[in-house]
């Protein structure tokens, strides 16, 4: 068993599920964030800041590191506020008000460089593999890092020039068939698309601003440590317990 936190605040399924890529051999990806005791943040032991399990396949981040790594324009964390209602499985009203405030995370650079640096180490992932005469096992691989550079590539070119992150992808069968055609070799198509879309995030004018709106979450995430501040009633902070799917918390 894998610890699991006692408070978490939002949580859903994430992943190739979420962006309608799923085929039968794919892993169910779940995210969430949690809230530890507020007084076992301020001990000479701190408690994890992160908890990632495999097999199922689920990342748990704590609310703080949560808010930092989304701050940095993190592309993976910042799905979890952008999902769609039905596929969140836990919801609390601190998870409600941290949907409500996902905007103030947001800022033009830090999207424009985090989700082309996502996609230029996928590239480089596919450059590494030479020109596709090589294993069914790697072809597959390559074809999987052809398919997250393409969607990083949409997701980031949406969030940039609307300011809203699709998570669903209107088109799911063509990344899929681009990642066919860049795992037989066509490493030039790969190439283009990167090209064309970073030309994009250099001439379109975004609606994000400079910076993300860092009062914002910092009064989310005191609301957070006020409203977790009671001391636990045992030491640990996580207890050994499997997590729930489809919990839904009354209150904070």
């Amino acid at each position: 068993m894998t610890n699991t936190p006692t408070n978490v605040l939002l949580a859903g399924v994430v992943g190739s599920t979420a962006y309608g890529l799923a085929g039968p051999d794919s892993d169910v990806d779940r995210l969430g964030v949690f809230a530890s005791p507020t007084l076992a943040m301020v001990g000479l032991s701190r408690p994890k800041e992160s908890i990632v399990q495999t097999n199922p396949d689920r990342s748990l981040h704590e609310a703080g590191k949560w808010c930092s790594l989304a701050l940095g324009g993190n592309p993976t964390v910042m799905e979890l506020v952008w999902l769609p209602d039905d596929l969140y499985e836990t919801r609390t009203p601190l998870g409600d008000r941290l949907i409500a405030i996902r905007t103030a995370f947001l800022s033009g650079p830090r999207v424009r460089n985090a989700y082309l640096g996502y996609a230029t180490q996928q590239f480089k992932r596919l450059d590494q593999r030479g020109d596709g005469s090589f294993s069914a096992d790697t072809r597959k691989r390559t074809s999987k890092h052809a398919r997250h550079l393409a969607r990083l590539l949409h997701q980031g070119r949406e969030l940039y020039e609307t300011g809203h992150l699709p998570i669903r992808l209107p088109d799911p069968e063509a990344i899929r068939a681009f990642g066919e055609r860049v795992a037989a070799g066509s490493l030039e198509e790969a190439q283009a698309l990167l090209a064309a879309t970073e030309e994009v995030f250099d001439t379109v004018r975004t609606p994000l601003p400079d910076r993300p709106d860092e009062a914002t979450v910092e009064a989310w995430l005191r609301e957070v440590r006020i409203a977790h501040w009671d001391p636990p009633t045992s030491p640990p902070v996580v207890r050994d317990q499997p997590f729930s799917s489809g919990t839904r918390y009354s209150s904070s």
